[in-house]
């Protein structure tokens, strides 16, 4: 599985993309999480590592006791994500681009015919 696959598999569960809205306000402690996502913690567990693996969190074990754990987001599979939606985004605007030529110039030609057929 490719770094791209592994983000959108981890970006298809609702409950892993409103960790990472959570995450984007800054790091949280997982008993944080889990009580702001209305999930047990052993489900989240399960969240996190999948988030982990994808690289879309870091675990950080918490101060002086060190069951703690806290997550923080990273930016790196965001940035692979947006190059890949960039790209896809720019293959569609030059479709487009091109198909509204194609319109525009029949349109010309179209209007050349009425001319010399005499219509308006």
């Amino acid at each position: 599985m490719t770094g791209l696959d592994a983000a959108f598999a981890a970006l298809s569960d609702p409950t892993r993309r409103r960790a990472i809205r959570l995450l984007v306000k800054g790091p949280r402690r997982a008993g944080e999480l889990a009580a702001e996502l209305d999930v047990r913690a052993s489900a989240l567990t399960r969240h996190l590592r999948v988030l982990r693996e994808s690289g879309f969190v870091e675990e950080q074990r918490g101060g002086e006791d060190g069951r703690v754990r806290v997550y923080r987001l990273r930016r790196e599979p965001l940035g692979e994500l947006r190059g890949w939606i960039d790209e896809v985004e720019s293959f569609w605007t030059d479709q487009l681009a091109s198909f509204q030529r194609h319109v525009e110039r029949g349109a010309a030609r179209a209007g050349r015919r009425d001319r010399r057929q005499g219509r308006r």
